[in-house]
């Protein structure tokens, strides 16, 4: 049962990501590594982001619970205003001038200054990486051994959590990145 229920939640959570990725990001090399670039600067800002806050919570005293829930909420407005920061840094740096004419093609506008396929490559990069770290422990408790549920707990936990990370996943940072991408 936990090896259906794993499947069932992973093909839930990344099954309209991974059709995507099929239909329209595999077929074009420069895409996939837009894409993959652009998952490493969003693990770039969530090492910087746990960076600044471990070296807060070190620097801080550890037995004041109030303070260290300051931090706590202190390190999740880093982590969301580095992660934005870098989404905002790949944008500028998919911008930068090129002297291929494949990679501009696929990087830059066209002649109505309408975005091309880019932006959104590079949004959905962000958006499957953040799934991926918001639901992998989730699925990995949904192997086993135990039970969700038997101590009164909902026994759609896992389901739950796999459409909303698709619902992150989908349509979050592709709109997020087209709506920074037109500042």
């Amino acid at each position: 049962m936990g090896a259906a229920v794993f499947f069932g939640c992973t093909f839930v959570a990344f099954g309209p990501a991974l059709s995507l990725f099929i239909l329209t990001i595999a077929r074009d090399p420069l895409r996939v590594i837009i894409l993959v670039a652009g998952s490493f600067f969003w693990l770039v800002s969530v090492l910087l982001s746990s960076l600044i806050w471990f070296i807060s919570v070190q620097v801080s005293n550890k037995n004041d619970s109030s303070l260290q829930y300051g931090l706590l909420i202190f390190g999740a407005a880093i982590s969301v205003l580095l992660q934005e920061v870098f989404r905002y840094a790949y944008y500028r740096l998919l911008k930068l001038p090129t002297p291929v004419p494949s990679l501009k093609q696929n990087i830059s506008t066209d002649n109505n200054g309408t975005f091309l396929f880019s932006p959104t490559v590079s949004g959905f990069s962000f958006g499957i990486i953040s799934g991926v770290f918001s639901v992998i422990n989730i699925l990995a408790d949904a192997v086993g051994p135990g039970i969700v549920g038997v101590h009164g707990d909902s026994q759609y936990y896992f389901l739950t959590s796999a459409f909303l990370t698709m619902a992150i996943v989908f349509p979050a940072h592709l709109l997020g990145h087209h709506i920074l991408c037109r500042l």
